[in-house]
């Protein structure tokens, strides 16, 4: 791609949210494929209407389900034939012992226009994908592993105890692989567990070494040089930090750290008339979006837990760059679409046949530079104080699966293992301090062998 004039590649992958829940009100204002004004969809559920419904709600709890039978349910026809019609039975099925019929309806609500300030104003600034589909049905795990490879080998589960290694070991080439074949310079900067870790090419010391702090991100902008060719941001994902807008985290702490990483990249001149800024979800989160998910190419012969023949829920992508405009694009996008364009504007070997024939987003490349994007984005105040809750997500389950694997690679002393795990026995608490000690001990030993 010698015409493409984009030096920096800077993903933020946040959480389990769907395009309608997040972005669907913009089409009050561009012709996106989101919530009609006048004609509000609906799921049926025991025979009572669950309108799609603006919301100015932070939290939304408990957590949608949104595994590969969940979110198989929730795109089943309701009791009245309509599409995408099982949302509000698979909530309320899931909780009914637990929340009022009221509250049956949060999956099917969107934040109005300008409800999520930050989201929504680099939405009306710059180009919407308003046909981005995670990659799978399903969780977490597998869909970032297709962002991050082209494929889960296979996987639709998370662990919420011992990682099996039988069921969960990721050995595939990655695009941080086919990176270090060109001689490309990557980094993740991550929040407190980076879910890049699952994969078992970057236990390795030579690539632990380019996982970052995400404080550092905000240093390294201030000097283009310092900033790699490709950026892979990952939120914080525990309480009472979380920062990736999973439910039940606050959703202006999300709102919050887009807007810092922008402001950070915006305010380096340089940086930014030479960077794409791609701000994108990795699932649905068990939120409702209208659109039917198409069919898929599976990205290889691995069909263990589930057939990859169809592409999952719709989610928010937006493609933050003075190289692009103020837009729509509706081309079909997974997550391997960024691979797509990543291989072909770098010239990376082959990441699956998914991502072999994935459409790439390129098209969206202006051959001039605008001036007219927005300077800073104002930074959102949060008055609401995160605790960690009595039950751990799913999400937050398989993370503390995970510090436990790399704790076990870390060579760590003994008696620093068995203090961790008395420490485990305090709750979600302790196992989510244990879970960041564990991270933090096995970066520090992979790095010390450099």
């Amino acid at each position: 791609m010698p015409n493409d004039p984009i030096k920096h590649v800077i993903v933020l992958m946040l959480e389990n949210n769907s395009f309608d829940h997040i972005l669907g009100s913009l089409t009050q204002i561009k012709p996106i494929d989101g919530v009609p004004s006048n004609f509000p969809r609906a799921n049926n559920y025991c025979n009572k209407i669950y309108t799609q419904t603006t919301t100015n709600s932070s939290v939304v709890s408990p957590d949608p389900k949104h595994d590969l039978k969940d979110t198989l349910t929730q795109i089943e026809k309701d009791e009245k034939g309509i599409e995408m019609g099982g949302f509000v039975k698979n909530y309320a099925e899931s909780y009914k012992d637990k929340i009022q019929t009221a509250q049956f309806g949060q999956v099917m609500n969107y934040y109005a226009l300008n409800g999520l300030p930050v989201m929504h104003q680099l939405a009306s600034q710059f180009t919407i994908c308003d046909h981005w589909f995670s990659s799978l049905p399903g969780p977490t795990w597998p869909n970032r592993l297709f962002a991050m490879s082209g494929t889960s080998l296979g996987r639709t589960t998370m662990p919420s105890g011992i990682m099996d290694l039988n069921l969960h070991f990721y050995d595939q080439p990655t695009l941080f692989d086919r990176l270090d074949e060109k001689q490309l310079i990557w980094k993740v900067y991550f929040g407190d567990i980076p879910v890049s870790l699952v994969l078992a090419h970057q236990w390795a010391p030579q690539n632990v070494v380019r996982h970052r702090p995400l404080l550092e991100l905000y240093d390294d902008f201030k000097k283009e040089s310092e900033v790699p060719n490709f950026v892979w941001i990952e939120p914080s994902y525990m309480p009472p930090t979380g920062n990736d807008y999973h439910p039940p985290h606050n959703v202006f702490r999300g709102e919050k750290l887009v807007a810092d990483v922008y402001n950070a990249l915006r305010a380096n001149e340089e940086l930014w008339n030479s960077s794409l800024f791609v701000v994108l979800f990795d699932e649905h989160g068990g939120f409702y979006d209208h659109l039917p998910p198409p069919t898929a190419i599976p990205p290889d012969d691995n069909h263990e837990e589930w057939t990859f023949n169809q592409l999952g829920v719709r989610v928010p992508a937006i493609l933050v760059s003075p190289w692009v405009g103020n837009g729509v694009i509706s081309d079909v996008f997974d997550h391997t679409s960024l691979l797509r364009y990543l291989t072909d504007k770098w010239g990376l070997g082959p990441l699956g046949a998914r991502t072999a024939n994935a459409k790439s987003f390129a098209s969206v490349i202006l051959s001039t530079c605008r001036t007219d994007t927005p300077k800073q984005l104002s930074v959102p105040t949060i008055e609401e104080t995160q605790v960690i809750p009595e039950e751990m997500t799913e999400h937050e389950k398989a993370l503390v699966s995970l510090s436990q694997l790399l704790e076990s690679k870390a060579g760590e002393d003994a008696s620093v293992i068995a203090q961790r795990s008395m420490q485990v026995l305090e709750g979600p608490s302790g196992q989510i301090k244990v879970a960041l000690n564990r991270v933090e001990g096995f970066l520090h030993n992979q790095t010390s062998k450099i």
